[in-house]
């Protein structure tokens, strides 16, 4: 009896040693191959089957021991859904703290928005500056536009737009509704954003001479995942970096002022950022007179947009789309007046 007593002492002071012998973790986990993800790591217990997706993003809990072996992730679908898998099948983005010393810290992030932030299906909007100039002229950031200047060459941010479609103004006041609808973006709250954010959206998103970041923000930003608005629109630019850095970059500034096919922009697509990526890819275009200009490119996404998204992941993920207009012209600054 001795014995077992002494044998029960010892079990109640040793499991909250076992319990705190997991690593609480988060952030993102990326697969960069297939791996089967366990219910249990010593039986290497796996109900349905269950395996990790090469270029999947999944939400991230823990580690199983201060130097992990495995983490303990979400798998949609999975029976039960969180599951271990080997440290080795992939990368993990862990989430920082980078609140102040002695400051409250930031309540964390529901579970169910993390998963939708894993698994959230977006459209990524950008513009061709010269087209959409054409048409309205009159915008500040239009009035300033010379052949000279970084978007007469390259893409710029029209948006990132969480779907379903329907999926706006999430929490948003009604009177800042209604004033985005009227297009009184000058009346909505700016965005809090960190100077180098605000910096690099400038250039990015000329359109913020005209508030169009207020507008985004109030529309679309409102339902990101994460509700930071730096966050929204620093991993905008992101994206759009990689976009203007590509071999879809270059060939739009090569045909400027010439007809390109929608099918030579899929394939460019392809090229940059991996086969089948311009499955992915709309071209929108509209006619000024008898020319037909290539206004905007929308392009499907699926996956965690975090602090490093690669464009290549987020297109591999989503669904297709039509490749929308045919062909278009690759408008230059000024229209057909200067050409």
């Amino acid at each position: 009896m001795r014995h077992l007593v002494s044998v029960l002492a010892l079990l109640c002071v040793a499991s909250p040693l076992a319990a705190r012998a997991e690593e609480p973790m988060s952030g993102a986990f990326t697969a960069n191959r297939s791996c089967p993800a366990f219910q249990s790591i010593r039986n290497q217990t796996n109900p349905g089957n269950v395996a990790v997706a090469s270029g999947q993003h999944y939400v991230l809990h823990a580690g199983n021991k201060p130097n992990p072996t495995y983490y303990r992730i979400d798998i949609d679908g999975a029976q039960p859904v969180q599951r271990w898998v080997a440290v080795d099948c992939g990368t993990v983005n862990e989430a920082s703290d980078t609140s102040a010393p002695g400051a409250p810290a930031a309540p964390a992030t529901p579970p169910a928005a993390r998963n939708a932030g894993a698994n959230a299906a977006y459209v990524f909007a950008v513009s061709w500056q010269a087209a959409f100039c054409e048409g309205l002229p009159g915008k500040a950031e239009c009035q300033t536009q010379s052949p000279s200047r970084y978007d007469a060459t390259h893409f710029t941010l029209h948006g990132l737009w969480p779907q379903p479609r329907g999926n706006a103004y999430c929490g948003v006041p009604q009177q800042d509704v209604q004033a985005d609808k009227n297009h009184q973006w000058d009346q909505l709250r700016e965005p809090d954003l960190s100077p180098a954010t605000r910096q690099a959206l400038q250039q990015a998103m000329p359109g913020t001479q005209s508030y169009l970041e207020r507008h985004e923000w109030a529309e679309h930003g409102s339902c990101f995942f994460e509700k930071s608005a730096d966050a929204y629109f620093a991993r905008e630019v992101a994206l759009i970096g990689q976009l203007n850095t590509s071999p879809v970059q270059k060939l739009f500034a090569d045909n400027i002022g010439k007809q390109v096919q929608t099918s030579d922009i899929r394939a460019a697509f392809d090229q940059a950022f991996g086969p089948g990526a311009g499955d992915r890819v709309h071209v929108s275009c509209r006619r000024f007179g008898n020319r037909r200009v290539i206004t905007e490119v929308d392009m499907n996404l699926q996956g965690l947009v975090g602090d490093n998204p690669s464009l290549s992941s987020l297109l591999a993920n989503a669904d297709p789309t039509d490749p929308g207009c045919p062909w278009g012209i690759v408008d230059p600054v000024g229209g057909s007046s200067r050409w």
